[in-house]
């Protein structure tokens, strides 16, 4: 697979062969690393992790496509969907993003949201990488009117007040660095990386400790069955804390997270023998996380049913679940759509734009991988759209 992948230059090259050299010190020193250690070394290793260093990530001249880089049709809807809370919540409410990429969600959702007339006090981004920090200052800088990027400011750490509002997180769960795991004897094991004889990166497993086995006996319950001797795939048993060190503030408003995943039933499919872990680079998808560290993206599905549950833990109630394309047509993609295609200038910007709805909604696309999921908490109402709740599938948690 990798002999297909496109050659780094000199300078990625260069970058990964620096971050190979810190894994193997550490293995070196330490012994075999957890392969969740390993990922969150190769994503955000500063200046050296693929989140950290200073390539582009997002887009065509990157390694993939969010939906936010499609256009702003995206952004539209997702402030449709969340604007009544925000309007209920009054004029201090604030709005939080989680990961803000390349800077083109918040850039179109300021502008759809003072559109709609319920701009949040506070526009947050909670980004842990310094890179992409100072490439969405720039763009916000160079694309807003002042009065919209003064709200924005960015956040080394969730909140620590209690505040009100809107927790926004798109592809951000699949990118926290995973467990693998896999049966032996009926035992739970935990991938590891470690050194061959050469010293070249190999994966290995060993026994797993209570928290990693405790989390997929729980799966096993849940799912009313063991997994055969040699399954493997993820599980995040940090997932409840996670939920709990971002969210944990949010007194009242909605949390709203979409990513590409399954209900848990779906996940574990027993012929998924190898769970959903894959690498992208320069829009190539492969399967060896091992290949070129610190220039691939790692990602692994969402267990939505996680999720879930991690929310439930937090103290919110999962308000609606669907797959995205429902989501952006119950909030509005119609008709966002239409006024967009009326004020197009040429047929080549009308092009664009119906190319980018059926990136969204078209099931072989985003439509039917991507999921979206809503919480809510501390409202006295639920503020969300009829066709919204109309559409939900919660029932298949």
């Amino acid at each position: 697979m990798a002999s297909r992948l496109p050659d780094p230059g000199p300078d990625e090259r260069a970058q990964s062969d620096r971050l190979l050299q810190l894994l193997r010190e550490q293995i070196a020193s330490h012994g075999p690393m957890p392969f969740a250690q390993y990922m969150e070394r190769c994503l955000y290793a500063p200046g050296l992790g693929y989140y950290s260093a200073g390539k582009t990530k997002f887009g065509e001249a990157g390694d993939f496509v969010t939906a936010p880089e499609l256009g702003g049709l995206f952004a539209q809807c997702v402030a449709n969907a969340v604007q009544p809370a925000l309007a209920m919540l009054g004029d201090q409410a604030d709005f939080l993003e989680l990961g803000g990429g390349s800077g083109a969600f918040a850039e179109a959702v300021l502008h759809a949201l003072a559109d709609a007339g319920t701009l949040p006090h506070r526009y947050l981004i909670l980004e842990p990488s310094a890179d992409l920090r100072e490439r969405q200052r720039d763009r916000l800088a160079a694309a807003l009117p002042a009065e919209l990027n003064a709200r924005v400011s960015w956040l080394d750490r969730p909140p620590e007040e209690n505040w009100r509002g809107v927790l926004f997180a798109n592809e951000v769960v699949d990118a926290l660095p995973t467990t693998r795991f896999t049966l032996r004897a009926g035992e739970v094991y935990e991938e590891h990386v470690t050194l061959d004889g050469e010293g070249r990166l190999m994966r290995t497993d060993r026994p797993a400790d209570a928290l990693v086995a405790g989390a997929v006996r729980h799966l096993e319950r849940d799912l009313g069955q063991s997994f055969e001797d040699g399954y493997r795939s993820e599980v995040l048993p940090q997932l409840p804390y996670w939920v709990q060190a971002v969210a944990g503030t949010l007194e009242a408003g909605l949390m709203l997270f979409i990513d590409y995943g399954y209900v848990r039933r779906e996940f574990y499919l027993p012929e998924r023998t190898d769970g959903t872990l894959m690498a992208h680079y320069r829009h190539h998808a492969h399967a060896d996380p091992l290949h070129l560290p610190g220039l691939n993206d790692l990602t692994a599905s969402v267990d939505f049913t996680a999720l879930a549950e991690a929310g439930n833990s937090a103290g919110f109630g999962v308000a609606a679940y669907l797959p995205q394309a429902q989501f952006l047509l119950a909030s509005g993609l119609q008709a966002a759509f239409e006024q967009a295609y009326a004020q197009a200038g040429d047929d080549l910007a009308r092009q664009r734009l119906a190319q980018q709805v059926r990136r969204l909604t078209l099931p072989e696309q985003m439509g039917e991988r991507f999921q979206a999921m809503l919480f809510a908490r501390g409202l006295p109402a639920l503020p969300l759209a009829a066709e919204l709740l109309a559409a939900d599938q919660g029932g298949r948690l």
